[in-house]
């Protein structure tokens, strides 16, 4: 158990990590601009929070696990809507045709990848409160 959790977070925060650079990719071939707020929100909350939070779990696992989880679970909300409910530009049905099979391909595992670190983020912080007390 012990070993799985030295690996666990860090694969999950890379791994989430390594899509958005994919889908990065795929934002720009399509040519699907993100506003200003989105932008922000990608920036801060979908690429630095797991980051920051991975970082921290290093000193402070239960902080770290939490952030981790937290927002990968804004992360999830906020590809869910865009992606896949509301009908706008970055839509995955509404993407150029050549870059939508990237699109909707990274998108989906962004769901996937961010699903596996809320919960992992969550079994992270729960198993080191058990271990504090």
């Amino acid at each position: 158990m012990a070993r799985t959790g030295r690996w666990a977070l860090p694969a999950v925060v890379l791994g989430h990590l390594a899509i958005n650079i994919a889908h990065g990719q795929a934002h720009q071939g399509a040519q699907v601009p993100l506003s200003f707020t989105a932008a922000l929100f990608v920036y801060i909350v979908i690429l630095a929070g797991p980051v920051v939070g991975l970082i921290l779990s290093v000193w402070r696992p239960v902080a770290g696990g939490w952030i981790i989880a937290a927002t990968m679970a804004g992360a999830l909300v906020f590809g869910l809507i865009n992606h896949f409910i509301i009908a706008g530009p970055d839509h995955v049905g509404h993407v150029a045709a050549q870059w939508r099979t990237l699109f909707g391909t990274t998108a989906a595992l962004l769901l996937v990848s961010e699903a596996a670190g809320i919960w992992t983020g969550i079994w992270c912080a729960a198993r080191n409160v058990r271990r504090a007390s």
